[in-house]
């Protein structure tokens, strides 16, 4: 047990504290603040706290759980929404009401709902990390797979059939030192450490949006990971948004990252409304939402990116395919900087933290096409897509820089096509996939031959028509060759016709593959 020395805003330094560890969680005065140990000196420890810490003094108590922060993982997941260190938000409001007060401690799970668990194997079956051993109806649209936990390898000797609550067992496994495993549907997992998979796949499968300039041009791979940096007013929640109700993933899990909080209503009010395509279903059905808005504490936002991506791949280990949006990644860079000032670090550039890029490393490199921990070769992947907030639009700020040296596709956003109402307002002239080369195969054998050979001639007419622009500014339309012309009025279709999209027009807001080959066809050849 330590005593409180220093408090500036969110950090909170306490000595005493030598039986603590480096990322152990802390309950921080008699008001039980959850905080995170950042930085050991000595007996001295420097903890970020999650809530806020106005009236917090000197010599009052902190107390270590000897755990890092960590996520529970079970079925009741899905269609939940958890602020930045999986506190169901919901069940505070019902429980303290509107206002979040102070050293609230709730499960993030419902530990008094039983679940029809089916087994799905058969006692004496020799079983290992990753193993499903049962599977539960989530919700319509998700079957929750059972996994053996990591670190468990041994004999199934007791397997139950029946409603359980995810404390109960369900399973008795025999290890092979002879003792005996328990097996529950929870499972607890660090959110800073990744959790492991038997092999990481190339990415050779594209990812389906249904957006067309993304789809035809700019294409991202299952498992890939994208940049969506634009200015205040382009449309880059409107952008996460589509991908998240259209991409062709079984699971979505969407970071309100320090967004307005008006923002992250209309996604919860927005989100059951809608219906996903395959099976009429809500799309919530299928969705997890953490919401850490730009007025909650600052230092939860810094966590939050690493609980929904903890959580994204536990269901990529079961086999889905995930995708998780993060909005925006500079605010969660704020929390950073703010966090690295109060401990007095050396800034770098701009004043955040020089490891700023090892840590958005850190989160975007989880994602992945993977094969599973198990017995079966079952493959998941987690796709990432970050939208960046650049101050005053400015790409050349160390967030977006360090961003671009990760990521292989960056849909850059422009403010000039988002004031001429064209949207999505992704400019085609600076904006690239490095995954093109490697799904040009699967695009040439399951849509059509000539995919490669239409992207290309689209991409060459919109720089052609970049290049032509200023010499009509500077002699005229009618000073161009016929040829010259023919190919602005191409353009100009190209644009108007193929790359605006409707997002909130029934029709328009969603392309399929077939379609959009259809249509780009015959723009470039009528």
């Amino acid at each position: 047990m330590g005593k409180i020395i220093k408090v500036s805003g969110p950090l909170v330094i306490a000595d005493e504290m030598s039986n603590a560890n480096m990322f152990d969680m802390c309950l921080v005065s008699g008001h039980k603040l959850i905080g995170e140990i950042i930085e050991m000196r000595g007996d001295k420890a420097s903890i970020q706290v999650y809530e806020e810490t106005a009236g917090l003094g000197p010599g009052e108590e902190v107390v270590t759980t000897g755990a890092p922060l960590s996520v529970e993982l079970a079925p009741g997941l899905i269609s939940r929404m958890y602020d930045g260190i999986q506190r169901p938000l919901e069940d505070m409001r019902e429980e303290f009401g509107s206002t979040i007060t102070r050293g609230i401690t709730l499960p993030a799970l419902d530990r008094e709902k039983k679940w029809d668990f089916k087994p799905l194997m058969e006692k004496g079956a020799q079983v290992s990390a990753g193993d499903i051993i049962g599977e539960v109806d989530e919700t319509a649209l998700v079957k929750h797979k059972i996994m053996i936990p990591v670190g468990v390898e041994g004999r199934l000797v007791e397997v139950k059939r029946g409603k359980f609550t995810i404390e109960e067992t369900v399973a008795v496994v025999e290890l092979k030192s002879g003792e005996r495993a328990n097996i529950c549907m929870l499972q607890k997992w660090p959110v800073r450490v990744g959790r492991p998979y038997k092999k990481k796949l190339p990415p050779e499968v594209p990812l389906i949006t249904g957006q067309r300039i993304i789809d035809m041009l700019f294409p991202i791979a299952k498992g890939g990971v994208a940049a969506v940096p634009g200015p205040f007013g382009s449309g880059k929640t409107v952008v996460q948004h589509q991908l998240a109700k259209w991409a062709d993933t079984d699971i979505v899990v969407y970071i309100g990252c320090g967004e307005r909080g008006n923002e992250m209503t209309d996604v919860l009010m927005e989100f059951p409304r809608l219906r996903d395509p395959k099976t009429g279903e809500s799309l919530m059905q299928r969705t997890v939402l953490i919401a850490n808005t730009s007025d909650m504490p600052v230092a939860a936002r810094e966590a939050s990116i690493y609980t929904g991506i903890t959580i994204a791949e536990y269901f990529r280990d079961m086999g889905y395919s995930v995708a998780i949006m993060a909005d925006s990644t500079s605010r969660w860079a704020e929390a950073l900087r703010e966090m690295s000032g109060r401990l007095e670090e050396m800034p770098g550039e701009e004043g955040y933290p020089a490891y700023l890029g090892s840590r958005l490393a850190q989160f975007y490199e989880r994602a992945g096409r993977v094969i599973a921990l198990g017995s079966d070769g079952r493959e998941g992947a987690l796709t990432a897509i970050g939208a960046v907030s650049p101050p005053g639009g400015d790409i050349s700020e160390p967030v977006t820089q360090a961003t671009l040296r990760i990521v292989k596709v960056f849909w850059g956003l422009d403010s000039g096509l988002a004031y001429r109402r064209h949207f999505p307002a992704i400019n085609w002239l600076n904006s690239y996939s490095l995954y093109v080369d490697r799904l040009e195969r699967w695009f040439s054998t399951n849509v059509a031959s000539d995919w490669e050979s239409l992207r290309t001639r689209t991409m060459e007419v919109l720089q052609k028509e970049s290049e032509l622009e200023e010499i009509v500014k500077l002699v005229g339309v009618d000073a161009l060759s016929d040829a010259d012309k023919k190919i602005l009025k191409t353009a100009k279709a190209v644009r108007e016709d193929f790359l605006h999209q409707n997002a909130f027009d029934e029709v328009d807001t969603y392309t399929s593959l077939d379609e959009q080959h259809a249509k780009l066809t015959a723009v470039l050849n009528g």
